[in-house]
């Protein structure tokens, strides 16, 4: 067991190592031993959790998606919200994060699969808003697809001009400015009414799942 968490403890570090340089350099400047001496592995450890320098981007890149899930919403488009709002409030706090988009959007990393993410997320909000309209949460006008794509696309630029204009410090209010203008296109009257848009939310809900965490391993550790 001991082994196997240093195992994870490594290839944690790497990541986050490389998550580093990316984001300060970019994929295509990005060397391994860039990322070795950020690390401080040798290069046998890194190459056996990562064989080369586009795994370690995939590897990256899947940490948009990573982390607990989110508690579930009595009203669907809810999750749709929160999904984003968790999301925002990690580019400002986790360097992980910040790496990932910031990879997905670089158009100089040629060879490198950046579709990933975008494929993830619209693919996350179908599921949503296909529970939402079973439910009658949707406006009969709603295309699925075409809504959960628009999402993606939305957040992607306005993280941009977030980063570009305050490091991302107002991302959570741009973030709450889309949800209201699109749920008010998309949500039936009575359901728009419940949801909650607070900026902070995203700050909360990270709160509640990190403090349901440390119960669990408490719990565990009894």
């Amino acid at each position: 067991m001991a082994k196997q968490d240093r195992a994870i403890r490594t290839r944690r570090a790497i990541l986050e190592a490389a998550a580093i340089v990316f984001e300060k350099q970019g994929f295509q400047a990005a060397t391994i031993t860039d990322i070795l001496k950020v690390a401080g592995v040798t290069k046998g450890a890194l190459y056996f959790h990562f064989q080369s320098k586009e795994a370690l981007a995939h590897g990256v890149l899947n940490e948009q998606g990573s982390g607990p899930a989110l508690p579930p919403q009595p009203v669907k488009l809810q999750e749709l919200i929160d999904s984003g709002s968790v999301l925002a409030h990690r580019l400002r706090t986790d360097h992980l994060v910040r790496a990932s988009i910031r990879l997905t959007l670089d158009q100089q990393a040629t060879g490198l699969d950046r579709s990933g993410p975008f494929r993830h997320w619209s693919e996350v909000n179908v599921e949503v808003l296909t529970l939402a309209q079973q439910r009658g949460e949707l406006m009969p006008n709603v295309v699925i697809s075409d809504t959960a794509e628009l999402y993606v696309g939305a957040f992607a630029g306005l993280q941009m001009m977030s980063q570009t204009l305050s490091d991302y410090q107002d991302l959570s209010h741009r973030h709450s400015v889309l949800q209201r203008h699109v749920m008010s296109s998309i949500a039936v009257p009575s359901v728009l009414a419940a949801l909650d848009f607070s900026e902070d939310r995203g700050a909360r809900l990270t709160a509640e799942l990190e403090d349901a965490a440390v119960a669990e391993c408490e719990a565990a550790a009894v």
